[in-house]
């Protein structure tokens, strides 16, 4: 917008100095042609106006008044700054002039006397190279023609016209200064006038530009959020869709580990209450004590069956525990069920985190060595967990045969409630396996964490 403007008004600016110029030197050249006109005009009147009889009624002036007027304009004052006279008889009668061979003619009325005989005073700048050149010209100096009306003095009616042409040497220095003048001025006023709006354009195009550039920056910052909150609700949805497949899958593996461990030994139990060899009561007692004991151990398997899968279900205390707390307590309890030895490594400072955040990584911890001991036998099992970029970064890893990621079942529980779990609260999950082991790893950001050495 600027640039528009600058052009556009610079082209508008000297368009309009030139014109104003042009007009503001034509009118100044008018009011100091006038003027000085005016000046000379009283001048000679002041000196001639004496020596004329009444004009009214003088159609040729008489020797003594002739000859008085050539004395007048051949020396003195008058000599050296007038070069030509002429007085007009309102019929265009030459009642005298400096050339004796005009004095006494007639001639048609010009559009200078013609506006002088109606009472105004006509001046005109005329140069020594113009076309219309008179006798007195040769000299080669600028000339001042000038038509002054000659008024009655008690009637203040028209009654001669004076034309006579002066020498204009300093007037057209003067007139030229008053050009260079009045060009000056008009070109500073335009020119104070286009740089303060240009400053202002400049200003203006310049704050629009700056909030141009920050309104897109926020858009942008604007778009993008909007992007994340579409893909947080698709995640959302995702999250709600396989939380209720998760929980109806997770029941079904809940009432399968019940019915094919406990249920089958408490079955088994019951059947082998109702055996012969107990209800028949000749049985001999060390018989019946042998079957009682086989009852009483299936029963506690069942039992202690029942307590595993109860604390599995059980998160153990870890509301008040920080990040390593969490991670060591997953890791003490997987070697304490499993007997299988897991390696440990943590980052030098721990953080508080909230308690989400502390059962989706005990979960993970808890799911990804269960899955590794399981499927890989419990082979070079690993636990580190990370702090970077102002992320929480926990991996397990195993050295088992590994498996095709491809191949893994969407509906799966482990892997796939991690997934969820995970992304749920704004975090990562990525898995890598091959022939030499498996990496499953998971990211947070630790924001609104508070770290502790």
């Amino acid at each position: 917008m600027a640039r528009r403007f600058l052009l556009a008004g610079g082209v508008v600016s000297i368009a309009a100095a030139l014109v104003v110029g042009a007009l503001v030197t034509t009118l100044i050249e008018a009011a100091v042609t006038r003027n000085s006109a005016a000046t000379t005009a009283m001048y000679v009147d002041g000196i001639i106006a004496p020596l004329l009889p009444d004009l009214q009624t003088t159609e040729v002036l008489d020797d003594i008044t002739s000859r008085t007027l050539d004395e007048t304009f051949g020396q003195g004052a008058l000599g050296d700054r007038v070069i030509s006279f002429r007085l007009w008889r309102a019929d265009g009668t030459v009642l005298y002039a400096t050339d004796p061979s005009m004095i006494g003619r007639r001639f048609g009325l010009n559009e200078e006397l013609q506006r002088a005989f109606s009472g105004k005073l006509i001046a005109e700048f005329e140069r020594p190279d113009e076309e219309e050149s008179i006798a007195e010209r040769a000299a080669g100096v600028p000339l001042l023609e000038i038509y002054n009306p000659i008024l009655q003095p008690w009637s203040g009616e028209v009654v001669a016209v004076s034309e006579f042409s002066e020498v204009a040497e300093g007037f057209e220095e003067s007139l030229w200064e008053a050009r260079l003048l009045s060009w000056a001025a008009v070109a500073a006023v335009v020119a104070v006038f286009f740089l303060s709006l240009s400053a202002i354009v400049v200003r203006g195009s310049r704050t629009i530009d700056d909030q141009k550039a920050a309104l897109t920056e926020r858009v942008a910052e604007l778009s993008n959020l909007l992007e994340q909150n579409r893909e947080l609700h698709r995640r959302a949805q995702r999250a709600s869709q396989r939380a209720t497949a998760l929980n109806e899958s997770y029941l079904r593996r809940l009432g399968a580990d019940l019915h094919d461990g406990p249920a089958q030994l408490v079955a088994y139990a019951a059947l082998r209450i109702d055996s012969k060899t107990l209800v028949t009561p000749d049985t001999p007692d060390a018989v019946r004590e042998v079957e009682l004991s086989a009852i009483k151990a299936r029963l506690n398997e069942a039992m202690e069956e029942i307590r595993a899968i109860c604390r599995g279900l059980i998160l153990p205390d870890i509301e008040n525990g920080d990040l390593h707390e969490v991670i060591t307590r997953a890791v003490n309890a997987h070697v304490q069920r499993t007997g299988s030895p897991v390696a440990l490594r943590l980052s030098d400072v721990a953080c508080e985190l909230s308690p989400s955040a502390k059962i989706t990584i005990y979960r993970f911890v808890q799911e990804a060595l269960n899955n590794g001991f399981r499927h890989g036998g419990g082979a070079g099992q690993k636990v580190r967990q990370t702090l970077g970029d102002n992320e929480i970064t926990v991996e397990v890893e195993d050295e088992g045969p590994g498996f095709d990621v491809e191949k893994v079942k969407p509906q799966g529980l482990g892997l796939a409630g991690l997934r969820e779990r995970i992304e749920s609260i704004g975090g990562r999950f990525s898995l890598k396996s091959s022939t030499s082991g498996t990496t499953v790893c998971m990211t947070l950001r630790a924001e609104g964490a508070e770290f502790t050495q």
